[in-house]
């Protein structure tokens, strides 16, 4: 990137939708999820929540820690999709913690004269750019699917936000 502000701005902020944003949201879901509800599908093409916890944390290790940090690769997706128990809402937390924590780290460290250097991640040349982007929109979309899919479950508001004079403030 020619200006290095820009490169800055766009690593924090994007670490600032994953750790300060989407991990509280995910959280709080499965702060009310049983372990029973966490493994819940609505059918055989579904996901449940734990898959989704464990895709995400798969996803953004494979992208992030090894595709731009350089990690050795140890994403087994196969198996964050036929899980269908045997982890709490608990471990699972733990488990999404845990990678988020080494995508910040690899986040943190990224020189963003980088930016647009290129890589292969899953088989896909995309630049170092394009992979945090990708980490982030992926974030995004599993979030809303996990919020979803608990309010379907609960009935209940989980109250991200306290509106006070048409201002949305963060309630976590």
């Amino acid at each position: 990137m020619n200006d290095p502000a820009v490169g800055t701005a766009f690593i924090q902020r994007s670490r600032d939708y994953l750790s300060d944003e989407y991990l509280p949201k995910i959280r709080r879901c499965l702060s009310q999820l049983s372990n029973e509800q966490v493994w819940w599908r609505a059918n055989e093409a579904s996901n449940s929540v734990g898959n989704l916890v464990l895709h995400l944390a798969g996803n953004a290790r494979q992208w992030i820690v090894s595709g731009v940090g350089g990690a050795r690769d140890i994403r087994q997706r196969d198996l964050e999709f036929s899980r269908a128990g045997g982890m709490s809402a608990r471990e699972l937390e733990e488990v999404l913690v845990t990678a988020l924590g080494a995508v910040d780290r690899t986040l943190e460290q990224l020189d963003p004269s980088v930016l647009l250097s290129e890589r292969t991640i899953q088989g896909l040349d995309v630049t170092v750019l394009g992979a945090v982007y990708h980490v982030v929109e992926h974030f995004a979309m599993h979030t809303g699917q996990i919020v979803h899919i608990t309010k379907q479950l609960t009935g209940a508001d989980l109250q991200f936000y306290e509106v006070d004079g048409g201002v949305a403030r963060r309630n976590w």
